[in-house]
């Protein structure tokens, strides 16, 4: 199976992964035009990882997103579902403790982090409202999410040139940079599938989190959703 299919088989989804691990960051940065570092520091700015808290970056893959709450001084904890991944991650990051996880089952006591990230990875979740409720039961009282997905641009008109670039310019480039193309075409397709940034909050709600909010970044391609435990 080289392309998972939207009812997002956890074992189709982590094997798709693991084909594209050794080139993932650097397709990324290809295929966003450079947005991929914009998004991370936003990312990193909303978590504010202080010394001595500890973080949990879910889909962290090699732990690239990781590394500035480390910097800040953080207890970071990537955990992945990918094992590929995850393998990469260390050979990058050997002094993270990279661990492997599944986002609707955490390996994690009740209570133990100070803040729960997950950049671009929510949406290959099988069960999101799981996930979600894994993320607060992880979470101290008075601790943060801090979730950075694709999803739907405000301005009409550039969501139509949007969607034109990801179901036709998507496919040939990743074609020429990456180590396995189907991967991208689920990737985008699962983009046009994802709830808009309202639909997302009110999942964000049910799961328990309070004072969910969002903000867009590059025109809405990508919104952060924060929340807090109560």
């Amino acid at each position: 199976m080289t392309r998972a299919s939207l009812d997002k088989q956890p074992h189709e989804v982590a094997s798709m992964f693991d084909d594209v691990a050794a080139k993932y960051d650097l397709t990324n940065d290809v295929l966003s035009l450079g947005q991929t570092r914009l998004w991370r520091r936003e990312v990193a700015r909303a978590v504010d990882a202080r010394p001595g808290q500890r973080v949990l970056d879910l889909a962290a893959g090699t732990a690239t997103s990781s590394i500035p709450f480390a910097e800040a001084g953080a207890q970071v904890v990537p955990c992945d579902f990918s094992l590929g991944m995850l393998r990469e991650g260390k050979r990058r990051h050997p002094e993270l403790p990279l661990t492997a996880g599944d986002a609707t089952r955490l390996p994690f006591a009740d209570g133990v982090f100070d803040a729960v990230t997950i950049s671009f990875g929510l949406r290959n979740v099988q069960e999101t409202d799981a996930a979600l409720r894994e993320m607060l039961r992880v979470t101290k009282p008075g601790g943060r999410v801090v979730i950075c997905e694709f999803s739907h641009p405000s301005w009409p008109p550039f969501r139509t040139v949007y969607t034109e670039y990801l179901m036709r310019a998507l496919p040939p480039v990743a074609t020429a940079v990456s180590s396995n193309p189907d991967a991208y075409v689920y990737l985008a397709d699962s983009i046009r599938a994802w709830p808009d940034q309202p639909a997302l909050a009110t999942r964000l709600q049910q799961a328990g989190w309070q004072r969910v909010a969002w903000r867009n970044l590059t025109g809405g391609i990508v919104a952060l959703h924060r929340g807090i435990k109560g």
